[in-house]
């Protein structure tokens, strides 16, 4: 027999013979009908569990993470409101399923058993995975909670209070709601909890509020690392700005008590709090895993004794709510009922097409009030003398930020947040005077972490807000890329779009920096963010496409619901000529407020049908200093700028190149994992016009004198466009 039909049949045998361990008496305010209820919470997360084995054996269910042991969860929940949202364990089941016995018409177990089936039916994925989750219970899926959900959480308990000094048109929580995240001991120890632990506090320490309540589920082991016993404790009963809270998770009483003065305290406070919940892990970690291939017998025979329905028997006994034979009757009743269920469940529709497991990687749109804009007495008082300058062509740093300064006028759910972006208006002054015109709580200067600046921007977009989160340079975003890889992105294809992650990632990247190289301040690569399903990747290449872009990416944030990266060239910041010094070739107007460049409408200069050069943000500036060359060779060209990396606007391109006799791909990202990869594929599929590329080498950018000799040069273009005219690659 596998450990789960070993504890099962100890459980059945131990109640009939009332063999039940000690413990302490039953005590606190949780009435007798509530432990029942808690009970048959805690007897139907067994149940899933062992149907989901089940299941898995007979090849009718997959991969599952299972929630023995921790069923005193359920007495959590009860402490808690149904609106407060939860960020969710991956053992919460009974969390779940307590959540549900407080919102009439709920089927936890159908629900959970067209989960494991990988149902299409499936009320949260579609699906595409075994998550809890459920919009009616305000519980957001979570695929693998390695910690990585806790900076969400952050934002989302930031977003509560935020949503209150500022109303967000789609709000999702209420005004006096808190939230919950949960997580093991082992994740405890990762470094994106422990920033989201460190952010919280220093909100905290700040008096700003932050009602969150974070509660970490100690069985005391990692997979099949131990956690030293006594660490959870030793590490946050003292940490500065949350509140230390300890239950004994195998009991109900206990654990309700303790969690609902959690609660209060939070939801009175407005303030973190931390509560430890003691509990043990039955089982192996998860799937197939076998504890005794890393425990010794005797240490899982130990915990399989200790296990919180036969405590929860002995509780009930006590206080004379239940006896063991009424008990015994709900769990085998229980049974029962999931293994009927089940059958049922494993005949129902699965997902078979690509397109249909694709259905939800792009979110529904929704319904926005339409805005008329600022009025033209709100707009003089906001923008001040910088009204006047609108009549002289500029850089494009100023111009995106007057972009800015139009959006949030115009959109009050608009927040900009991330290191330095408020007093000092960015490194680069993209951001200056916005926090003067809008204040500290629409322009928000984090601390220095990019990991809180992205999770404080997905949980602000759970309450309706449309975030604008900046990361410095291109390079940071790769401490934090999986807040936008494994949450931000996967939201709303794991949650079918029920759940989504609308926002705009702000990012200064790209090379040509004079002064800056290395890895961190000129970095040129983007293939972390082009491979990622459903994310929206725009470039600008001078001022005044930037903040018709960046007007457009706001749209699909807030109608869309769609989750883009505008990513800023930094060398274009201030570039003012391009031919010439002083002769203002790269400064342009600021665009009338109702002019947008739509997604995935390339931009084309010149008609010339010898070549066609095809490019993006430096490229583009430098291909048109090499245009002027080709003229002057006789070669008539058109240079084409890309824009929107990704997707890429495939049928817009190919449009571009129509009539042309050769294609030059001109790209400064590196020649592996680069743009150009891309785009040479889609020119060889698609066309038959002879192509050839000009990347950046594969190489990190060095400081000095040789700052851009990796990469494509105005010189090197021009050759490459002769060469490639006269039949030569």
């Amino acid at each position: 027999m596998d450990r789960a039909e070993i504890v099962h049949q100890n459980f059945l045998r131990r109640v009939a013979a009332g063999d039940l361990p000690g413990g302490a008496l039953p005590s606190g305010p949780l009435s007798p009908t509530g432990a029942v209820s808690l009970f048959r919470s805690g007897c139907l997360s067994r149940a899933l569990d062992r149907q989901a084995r089940a299941m898995q054996k007979a090849g009718q269910g997959f991969y599952t993470i299972g929630s023995s042991g921790h069923e005193g969860m359920a007495a959590v929940a009860a402490a808690l409101r149904p609106d407060d949202m939860a960020f969710l364990h991956y053992r919460d089941a009974a969390f779940q399923i307590a959540r549900a016995a407080q919102v009439p018409g709920q089927s936890p177990a159908w629900d959970m058993l067209l989960s494991f089936a990988s149902s299409s039916e499936d009320p949260v994925s579609g699906g595409r995975h075994k998550v809890l989750g459920s919009k009616a219970l305000s519980i957001p899926p979570q695929t693998s909670t390695i910690a990585s959900h806790l900076p969400k959480a952050v934002g989302a308990a930031y977003a509560i209070g935020a949503a209150r000094r500022h109303r967000p048109e789609h709000r999702d929580l209420p005004d006096d709601a808190i939230v919950l995240c949960s997580f093991g001991d082992a994740s405890a120890n990762h470094s994106t909890a422990q920033g989201a632990f460190n952010t919280a506090g220093w909100t905290a320490y700040q008096s700003i509020p932050l009602p969150l309540l974070f509660v970490c589920e100690d069985n005391g082991i990692g997979i099949s690392t131990r956690t030293p016993s006594g660490w959870i404790a030793a590490s946050f009963a003292a940490r500065p700005g949350l509140k230390y809270f300890h239950c004994d998770g195998l009991d109900i009483h206990d654990t309700f008590r303790v969690a609902s003065e959690a609660a209060t305290w939070v939801r009175t406070r407005r303030k973190p709090a931390f509560l430890h919940v003691a509990t043990i892990r039955l089982y192996g970690h998860a799937g197939a895993d076998v504890p005794t291939t890393y425990l010794s017998r005797e240490e899982v025979e130990a915990e399989e004794a200790n296990d919180p329905l036969l405590h929860s028997v002995r509780l009930l006994d006590q206080s004379g709510a239940l006896n063991p034979a009424g008990a015994l009757a709900i769990y085998q009743e229980t049974c029962a009922r999931v293994a009927r269920i089940a059958q049922d469940a494993v005949t129902r529709p699965r997902l078979a097409t690509a397109r249909e497991v694709m259905a939800s990687l792009i979110p529904p749109k929704r319904a926005c009030r339409p805005t008329n804009g600022p009025t033209p007495e709100a707009r003089a008082a906001v923008f001040g003398g910088d009204l006047r300058a609108m009549d002289e062509p500029q850089i494009m740093s100023r111009l995106i930020n007057w972009a800015l300064t139009d959006l949030m006028l115009e959109h009050p759910e608009t927040v900009l947040m991330g290191e330095d972006v408020g007093r000092k208006g960015g490194v680069y002054g993209v951001t200056q005077k916005l926090a003067a015109r809008f204040g500290p709580d629409r322009v928000i200067d984090t601390l220095l972490d990019e990991q809180s600046i992205l999770g404080l921007a997905i949980g602000m977009a759970q309450n309706g807000f449309v975030p604008i989160p900046e990361i410095q340079f291109l390079a940071y975003l790769h401490n934090a890329e999986d807040q936008i890889r494994g949450e931000a992105a996967t939201l709303p294809f794991f949650s079918n779009g029920l759940y989504t992650n609308p926002m705009v990632v702000r990012v200064a990247g790209l090379g040509y920096q004079k002064g800056f190289g290395g890895h961190f301040h000129n970095d040129n690569s983007v293939a972390v963010l082009r491979d990622i399903p459903g994310l929206i990747l725009a470039c600008p290449s001078d001022g005044a496409e930037a903040a018709k872009m960046l007007r457009e990416c706001v749209r699909l944030a807030r109608e869309e619901q769609r989750l883009v990266v505008f990513l800023e060239p930094i060398a274009l910041y201030p570039m003012r000529d391009l031919h010439g010094e002083k002769d203002g070739g790269w400064m342009r107007h600021y665009p009338a407020r109702s002019e947008v460049i739509p997604f995935g409408e390339v931009g084309v200069h010149g008609d010339g049908t010898d070549l066609a050069i095809v490019s993006f943000a430096n490229g583009f500036y430098l291909s048109r200093q090499a245009e002027a060359r080709l003229a002057e060779a006789g070669v008539k060209t058109r240079v084409i700028d890309m824009r929107w990396l990704s997707p890429l606007p495939v049928e817009a391109l190919i449009k571009a190149v129509k009539g042309a006799k050769r294609i030059l791909i001109v790209d400064e990202t590196r020649r592996s994992g680069g743009v150009a990869e891309a785009l040479m594929a889609l020119f060889t599929e698609r066309t038959d016009i002879p192509h050839a590329r000009i990347t950046a080498e594969d190489s990190f950018i060095a400081t000095g004198p040789a700052y851009a000799v990796t990469m494509p040069s105005a010189d090197g273009i021009f050759d490459a466009a002769m060469a490639l005219i006269g039949g030569r690659t």
